[in-house]
């Protein structure tokens, strides 16, 4: 699979709390036409074939807010194959370059990796199956509790505050309403 370059990498989700590549700098940015939506089956990360766990994609309508990450441009082909075999092996997301607002008002160009609908691991779940999921699967990273957890807390000590999962990560039981 050829790489999308890019000087900028907009993280949604674990990639927030977890970037796991060298970056110059960070930045809140939004992203509009997409929105965070627990919507891709895991069976390696946070579940199993068997017990399936559920993770973030970007999925149409709406605008997400999330942390934009200024590659090193001498090393920017490194990192993003980094990304390419965190968030590409089971095909499950496309990889894209979309118009990303900074939260100083910069317009960049950013690598981001949004849902294929057309993914056998897509999946338009209903709330109380995600919280299931969430609750009790596990896989090689973790459990897929505390990839929301994770996820909603690194958003919030940026000052984001999700409603979506905000209502999620409070009927696991993890936050304070409010």
């Amino acid at each position: 699979m050829e790489l999308v370059l890019a000087d900028w990498v907009f993280g949604y989700g674990s990639l927030i709390w977890n970037p796991e590549i060298d970056f110059a700098d960070s930045h809140l940015a939004r992203v509009h036409g997409y929105h965070r939506a627990f919507c891709i089956r895991s069976t390696r990360h946070r579940g199993t074939h068997d017990d399936p766990g559920v993770v973030l994609g970007l999925d149409r309508g709406g605008s997400c807010i999330g942390v934009a990450f200024r590659l090193h441009h001498p090393r920017r082909r490194d990192a993003i194959s980094l990304l390419y075999e965190r968030e590409m092996r089971n095909q499950v997301y496309i990889p894209s370059l979309l118009a990303t607002t900074l939260s100083d008002g910069r317009q960049v160009r950013a690598l981001t990796f949004v849902a294929d609908r057309s993914s056998a691991a897509y999946q338009q779940l209903p709330e109380n199956e995600v919280l299931r999921r969430l609750t009790h699967c596990h896989g090689g990273r973790g459990s897929n509790r505390d990839y929301a957890v994770n996820t909603f807390h690194a958003l919030s000590e940026r000052g984001v505050h999700d409603a979506r999962l905000a209502r999620i990560v409070h009927q696991l039981g993890a936050t304070p309403a409010g």
